[in-house]
């Protein structure tokens, strides 16, 4: 594509001298006589370089400068004089100008300034297309679709900023990814990026988390801790699960944001802190604040900016994508070689409702490359939820006489399985709380799964 050039002087003979001299090949060239005239031109137009004398009739060449950088700020602006001096090249390049011709010109002048300037512009493109490649492909987010855009968009435009920020999603969507990268891409990036998940302990235990507590502060604290904030000084602390806080210590945290410090559990000292708060949840906060559960003066406190991370089911068009990167990642990890996916695989994964989002679609992958025996991945080296993708996802004599709190126990215990006996992970493809899940498996005659995937009996 060629480059855009505008040339504006009121001399006809100086207009047509730099028509000759510049390749037609190369560039697309324009021309105004007058600062005027070039100005009503941007307003309809863009150019990616300007040529631009400085003695021209009402408004001159420093004047029109001055428009061009607040009207298109990314334009090249290369100015020519006959009645030049150094005053005159430095005040033409604080405001704004990118290079400095003196009158007479000859051809070569003129075209070695100007394939400078494309140089430069071609520079800036590689980088802006850099900038852009690493923000999509940022700490693992993968995607194209159109809501993945609007994602990378407002991680671009939230990462610079201090404001606080919440991010929303059904469990499996990535919401720690999001969080990583508009850390990584803030001024914070240097500095530490520390998580809390607040469902996994209880109240006592998450106040000492959060804030640190003195040796002897409560039973068994026999030395000083810092806690997660302190931690995180300087730097991006996730609060992961918001929405399962104990509602004591959200107004201790609702405080910290206010006051920018914390005090120690079993100490009366305030410690000022510099740390950017990132919070997530799979819930509806909305719906938690009617029910009681959650503060509405914390939620707005958290919710300057809000990202809502969509599920894989609205962002379908992105599974080929992550299938791919999946299959990579897993063939490295297990020493094998990348296979080809039957076209069959991909239509079958698009239909799948895929409750446990982006997680289970990544579980399901390595699952295939790990099991998968012939030449490429075909559809029986695919399984979702215990079954071979291409067969019912449920028998129904199987359950058959059932009743409702058998269905549910014969389904969680098949979901912790799945997980190899995790029951964080199989509480966030249900989108429930790891607590639910353990209350759940305690009810089942005693029935436990550890985390390393054995069945034990309590």
């Amino acid at each position: 594509m060629k480059v855009k050039i505008l040339i504006v002087d009121d001399d006809s003979i100086v207009v047509e001298f730099l028509r000759e001299t510049l390749d037609f090949d190369k560039y697309e060239l324009h021309s105004a006589h007058s600062a005027e005239s070039a100005l009503e031109r941007l307003k309809t137009e863009s150019f990616e370089i300007i040529l631009s004398d400085i003695r021209m009739g009402q408004m001159d060449g420093m004047e029109m400068l001055t428009h061009v950088r607040e009207r298109a700020p990314k334009t090249i602006v290369i100015m020519m004089t006959g009645f030049g001096s150094v005053e005159t090249a430095v005040l033409a390049m604080k405001l704004g100008a990118f290079d400095f011709i003196m009158k007479p010109m000859s051809p070569e002048s003129v075209q070695i300034r100007v394939q400078k300037a494309v140089e430069h512009l071609k520079l800036k493109r590689q980088v802006t297309a850099l900038k852009l490649d690493s923000a999509r492909r940022y700490s693992d987010i993968v995607g194209s679709s159109k809501p993945m855009t609007h994602i990378f968009d407002r991680i671009r435009l939230a990462a610079p900023s201090k404001a606080t920020v919440l991010i929303t999603g059904e469990s499996g969507t990535g919401k720690e990814l999001i969080a990583r990268a508009i850390h990584e891409e803030s001024d914070r990036a240097d500095g530490p990026f520390v998580k809390l998940n607040c469902a996994a302990l209880n109240q006592n235990l998450i106040e000492s988390e959060l804030f640190g507590h003195e040796k002897g502060a409560f039973t068994g604290a026999i030395q000083a801790r810092s806690g997660r904030f302190e931690l995180a000084n300087g730097g991006t602390l996730l609060l992961d699960e918001i929405s399962e806080m104990p509602y004591e210590t959200q107004a201790k945290l609702l405080r910290t944001l206010q006051e920018r410090e914390i005090e120690k559990v079993g100490s009366a000292e305030t410690v000022k802190i510099d740390v950017r708060i990132i919070a997530s949840s799979n819930r509806d906060l909305p719906v938690a604040i009617a029910e009681g559960h959650f503060r509405e003066d914390l939620f707005f406190r958290l919710n300057v900016i809000g990202v809502e991370v969509p599920p894989l089911r609205e962002r379908r068009d992105d599974i080929p994508q992550l299938t791919d990167y999946f299959m990579k990642k897993f063939s490295a990890e297990n020493n094998k070689a990348v296979k080809p996916v039957d076209r069959e695989v991909f239509e079958l994964l698009r239909k799948y409702p895929w409750p446990g989002n982006v997680r289970e679609l990544e579980n399901t992958v390595h699952a295939a490359v790990v099991m998968s025996c012939g030449d490429s991945i075909s559809v029986g080296d695919f399984s979702l939820d215990g079954t071979t993708i291409r067969k019912p996802l449920a028998n129904k004599l199987e359950f058959e006489g059932m009743s409702l709190h058998e269905l549910e126990k014969h389904y969680i215990l098949e979901r912790v399985k799945r997980f190899g006996g995790s029951k964080s992970e199989a509480a966030r493809s249900l989108d429930v709380s790891a607590r639910t899940i353990r209350n759940k498996l305690k009810e089942y005659s005693g029935f436990d799964i550890g985390e390393n995937g054995s069945a034990n009996a309590e």
